[in-house]
């Protein structure tokens, strides 16, 4: 039995409407929410600072055990509260745009919070506490017959539940009150955000009929899951994440729905995850179209080609859903941090660094589209000559690298490899009558890269591909080469260079990016959950699928009671660090279950790794 405390971060799920995300503890308080989107001003963020934050709890006013898993195929959450006189259940949800609510009115942005009692009876505490623009403001509260509002310039929040319940005076601690429940009563807390705009009410008697709807919406979308493989349920439920983590009205898909949740305890490697990665595109797109969502990886594409017409011939690191590159990063000096991790940044200042590996990323997720059939409009084509030209102009100089370093550009070595896998992609489009580009010119680059790499991004006496040009350090990301295609897992340099970064960056299942770097930052982080996944993957390109899986199903052990993963784990206790969730850590478990599944069937490393050149469209 316990009650509220400070919850971890592995004691969050998260729900959405693939707007924003709600981050919810294990004891029943919302302490992360952004209204209306995912990189908005935080409404409750008493993860980064319970006294100023705000929160929105529901839980049993004595001590409790809770248990909580997903309804279904869904992103619907049910929190399960026994208690010594009885037994609560949570459900917490927010509404779908489905067509049924279309033809209703309703607010365009809603949580729903459903608690019923299922035996005995219980007293039910409710702390609700908004603090919009991150703690910054203090709402003015107002409240009529229609329900309780809490306006902040612009913004408005409007509560209405069917409690009947007699609430404390609004205070600096919010509104607080507790009710009794008896067997087979259930009541409702709808919440409903408006900005500039009419005032929709939310509706508590519409609560059930939105949580059968919102079932079914996650439940149909789910439907078009093909993958058929080991570890299905795992595969699913990451791809229900990157679902959640998907900014509807452009195809965006964010890296996480959070910011500054600390990669180490009381660290100060703290940041803003609300955007979008090109690091990411190509293994994103993959995932998605491997396990049957083609219409959302279409839509990250086409979100991608846009974003990236918007610095052409040149890409930046990262953009916002919309594709817009102005991200300042700041930092807030009056929330104090999740258990005192600071600074809390918003914004994110790697949007300013030259990431190389970029190139290959868009690049290679372009040709991956053509590959399974797409076409490529005079636009595009345009674009993918123009990302050419600049990686023949650009790949000889130093990069911050996949890591965002913030010390002096280096030579990187995948950052190398990746503006191969570019030209090397252009030309197979090229040579498949997709696009025209002066192969003769990306030919003699494409080599040159390949010279450069084999030659300094190679340490013979330590027989393995290194960090940095003659850095003699390893890299986790180094196990990137195989799984774009650069060079096949089973060749020599490959296989030494996984036994390396298994002996030397390795803790069991689990992987470090990198030890001893510097990366102009303090020492301190947890293993990167994504980077023990590469190495299943690189394991099942080289056959040795057994093995693969293996490590694979220890990997999936250490996701959280809902089957969420953070950005790190730290190997001592296994606890969740860094943002959450992390979509790349479960683009990372999709990647390695459909290496293990392809492995099996028979499916050739090449095919696996997509190395194969397009045939021409039609």
């Amino acid at each position: 039995m316990r009650g509220p405390d400070s919850p971890s971060i592995g004691d969050y799920a998260c729900i959405g409407d693939c707007r924003t995300a709600a981050l919810v503890s294990r004891s029943g308080g919302i302490d992360w929410l952004c209204l209306p989107r995912f990189d908005s001003p935080s409404i409750f963020a008493a993860m980064l600072d319970p006294a100023r934050g705000g929160t929105f709890r529901l839980h049993p006013s004595g001590g409790f055990h809770a248990s909580r898993r997903y309804i279904g195929a869904s992103n619907v959450l049910e929190t399960r509260f026994q208690c010594a006189r009885g037994e609560l259940v949570l459900t917490d949800f927010m509404p779908m745009a489905t067509p049924q609510a279309r033809r209703r009115l309703q607010p365009d942005h809603a949580l729903v919070r459903r608690v019923a009692c299922t035996g005995g009876e219980v007293d039910v505490t409710v702390v609700y506490d908004p603090r919009p623009d991150y703690g910054r403001a203090r709402p003015r509260w107002f409240r009529n017959a229609l329900g309780i509002f809490a306006e902040s310039g612009s913004e408005l929040l409007v509560l209405r539940n069917d409690v009947g319940l007699a609430w404390s005076a609004a205070t600096d601690a919010g509104l607080r009150g507790t009710f009794r429940l008896r067997a087979g009563d259930v009541r409702t807390f709808a919440l409903a955000y408006t900005r500039r705009e009419p005032v929709v009410l939310p509706d508590p008697a519409l609560s059930g009929l939105q949580l059968g709807e919102t079932i079914s919406w996650w439940e149909d979308w789910s439907r078009s899951f093909s993958y058929n493989g080991p570890f299905r349920d795992a595969v699913l439920r990451s791809g229900l994440v990157l679902k959640l983590l998907t900014y509807a009205p452009s195809g965006a898909i964010v890296a996480a729905p959070t910011t500054s949740l600390p990669e180490a305890p009381a660290g100060t490697r703290n940041w803003d995850y609300r955007y979008c990665w090109l690091r990411d595109a190509s293994l994103t797109l993959r995932a998605l179209l491997d396990i049957g969502f083609t219409r959302e990886g279409e839509a990250f594409l086409g979100w991608m080609l846009h974003a990236t017409r918007m610095t052409w011939p040149e890409l930046q690191v990262l953009y916002d859903v919309f594709g817009e590159t102005r991200i300042p990063e700041r930092e807030l000096h009056h929330l104090r941090g999740m258990g005192g991790a600071r600074p809390i940044r918003v914004g994110n200042a790697a949007r300013d660094q030259l990431q190389l590996d970029t190139y290959g990323d868009v690049v290679d997720a372009v040709y991956r589209f053509v590959r399974r059939g797409g076409e490529l409009d005079r636009g595009t084509a345009r674009m993918l000559r123009g990302l050419g030209d600049t990686v023949c102009r650009s790949w000889r100089e130093p990069d911050n690298g996949i890591w965002e370093a913030r010390s002096r550009p280096r030579h990187h070595t995948v950052s190398k490899a990746l503006c191969w896998v570019a030209l090397d992609r252009l030309i197979r489009l090229h040579d498949a009558g997709h696009i025209e580009v002066d192969a003769a010119r990306y030919q003699r680059e494409r080599d040159a890269i390949r010279a450069c790499v084999e030659e300094m991004g190679f340490d013979t006496a330590l027989n393995s591909y290194v960090h940095a040009f003659d850095d003699g350090r390893l890299d986790a990301s180094l196990l990137l080469l195989p799984l774009y295609g650069y060079a096949s897992a089973s060749e020599p340099r490959v296989r030494a260079t996984v036994a390396r970064i298994r002996e030397s960056l390795g803790v069991g299942p689990l992987v470090y990016r990198y030890r001893d770097v510097d990366d102009g930052l303090p020492p301190g982080e947890g293993a990167f959950g994504l980077c023990g996944f590469w190495v299943a993957q690189a394991l099942a390109l080289d056959g040795r699928v057994d093995e693969a899986a293996d490590l694979t199903e220890a990997l999936i052990g250490y996701a959280n009671d809902v089957g969420l993963f953070s950005e790190e784990i730290d190997p001592t206790t296994g606890e969740a660090l860094g943002n959450f969730p992390q979509g790349f850590t479960h683009v990372g478990l999709i990647g390695a279950a459909l290496a293990i599944a392809e492995a099996r069937s028979g499916m050739t490393s090449a095919d696996a790794c997509g190395s194969a050149p397009p045939e021409a469209a039609a």
